[in-house]
């Protein structure tokens, strides 16, 4: 019987190494470019970002941008998707008891008033898509798959504490996700302009700290079955 010499044997192994090589190197490239856009857009916008600032920041080049990506408008909508990609696979990893809805529901309250503090670009992003009234990511194939295991999750709780005869049965999971979005989401993005008109440091950790309580007490004032 025939068998392979060693230097054969060494052929087709480089030969089988080198597309995964490659494979890699691609991904590790289309990561560079989507978190130097992430930066780039972050701070300009969609408008003001420019595919040589991001390929720069990539320490990348134009035409793989256009190679990968397409254009500018496919590349800031790559970027939405991961965003939102990115907070769904933080809120995945949030540990429930699923035997105490009410310390649930304030885990994901805290969760989310957490997430947009520390992931600045989350807020400033979706603040730009909104000044385009959502035209780019209403083009996104995955932007509703992303929404999903969100809402799912809070149905859980919600469903369990009236169960547990806690909460009111009548109240959507929807609704709740969209207040505890709008109260942490606002106070983060305004607070600027709202520590100037209130005339108080609402960055200040006791400032935080207070809306943290209020908003958690708030949601769940809003569920408790009175």
């Amino acid at each position: 019987m025939a068998t392979s010499s060693p230097r054969a044997t060494t052929i087709n192994a480089a030969a089988t190494r080198r597309p995964r090589v490659r494979e890699l190197a691609a991904q590790a490239t289309q990561e560079n470019i989507l978190r130097a856009a992430t930066k780039v857009f972050a701070k300009h916008g969609f408008a003001g970002g420019r595919i040589e600032q991001i390929s720069k920041a990539a320490k990348s080049h134009d035409r793989m941008i256009y190679y990968y990506f397409g254009n500018k408008e496919e590349l800031f909508i790559a970027v939405i998707e991961e965003t939102y990609r990115r907070f769904n696979d933080a809120e995945s990893k949030v540990v429930l008891k699923m035997d105490d809805p009410v310390d649930d529901l304030k885990t994901l309250v805290r969760f989310m008033w957490t997430y947009y503090q520390q992931h600045p670009e989350f807020i400033t992003l979706l603040n730009s898509e909104n000044l385009h009234r959502g035209k780019h990511i209403s083009k996104s194939l995955r932007a509703r798959e992303y929404s999903s295991p969100a809402i799912s999750l809070m149905n859980r709780v919600l469903k369990s504490g009236a169960e547990k005869g806690l909460f009111r049965s009548d109240v959507r999971a929807r609704d709740i996700y969209l207040m505890s979005a709008a109260l942490a989401y606002f106070y983060v993005s305004n607070r600027f302009t709202l520590s100037a008109f209130l005339g108080e440091d609402l960055e200040a950790p006791v400032a935080i700290a207070h809306w943290e309580e209020f908003i958690t007490s708030a949601v769940i004032r809003q569920v408790s079955i009175m």
